[in-house]
């Protein structure tokens, strides 16, 4: 089995870069550097005409977008649960990894790069604080799935498995900070992230991409 994927560091291909590593199946990590542009070259366009990552690169077949590649490696690797069996369980986490991917990535996107939706320079202005409250209330219901886990004696937000919801709390919580919301503001939420990154599996992608955890400016 061959497996290849493509990755930008900090960004949501964090999500499947920690399962390929929690795998411990051999794959090729393959950087695309967004900042230089990597994402629009013909060599890239020709694997994903969107020019996004992820991308999963499976005996030769690419597939793209965050919920198809989760799904597909948790189906190459079923007993590692990267997300649950149980159909009811599964549904629910389904709808989690969902949410994540459909409406708080997107909101963080309003905020990091606004001038993908609009070319008047009040706009983006607008659209940077606006979203960045909601991103803050998102964060909020984030941090209240985790609450809600841990009191069912979850040690991971699908179960007893490290998976993908909790790759991709990580994600969007550093992602917080980069917005300017604080830590301190999702004290909860942060304990399970620092969690989530001490993982050795994680701790390996953190490095191999060259993450600092909490992008604040320092106080």
């Amino acid at each position: 089995m061959s497996l290849q994927l493509y990755f930008a560091p900090g960004a949501c291909s964090f999500v499947p870069h920690v399962l390929l590593e929690l795998s411990g199946s051999e794959f090729e990590p393959s950087m695309v550097k967004l900042h230089k542009g990597e994402q629009n070259s013909a060599d890239y366009k020709a694997i994903n005409p969107r020019g996004q990552v992820p991308v999963l690169v499976h005996d030769g077949q690419a597939v793209t977008q965050i919920v198809a590649i989760v799904l597909h490696l948790d189906q190459l690797f079923p007993k590692l649960g990267f997300l649950p069996a149980e159909p009811m369980a599964r549904a629910r986490a389904l709808s989690t990894l969902a949410w994540m991917n459909n409406t708080v990535h997107p909101t963080f996107t309003h905020i990091f790069m606004p001038q993908k939706f609009s070319d008047q320079a009040e706009v983006q202005a607008a659209l940077k604080p606006y979203n960045t409250q909601l991103f803050r209330g998102m964060l909020g219901e984030l941090q209240a799935l985790v609450q809600a886990a841990e009191n069912q004696g979850q040690a991971w937000l699908s179960g007893e498995r490290l998976g993908a919801l909790d790759a991709y709390s990580l994600t969007l919580t550093r992602w917080g900070t980069i917005a300017g919301i604080a830590a301190s503001e999702h004290p909860v939420l942060w304990r399970f992230v620092e969690k989530v990154a001490a993982d050795p599996a994680v701790s390996r992608v953190i490095a191999r991409e060259r993450l600092q955890l909490n992008m604040a400016p320092p106080a």
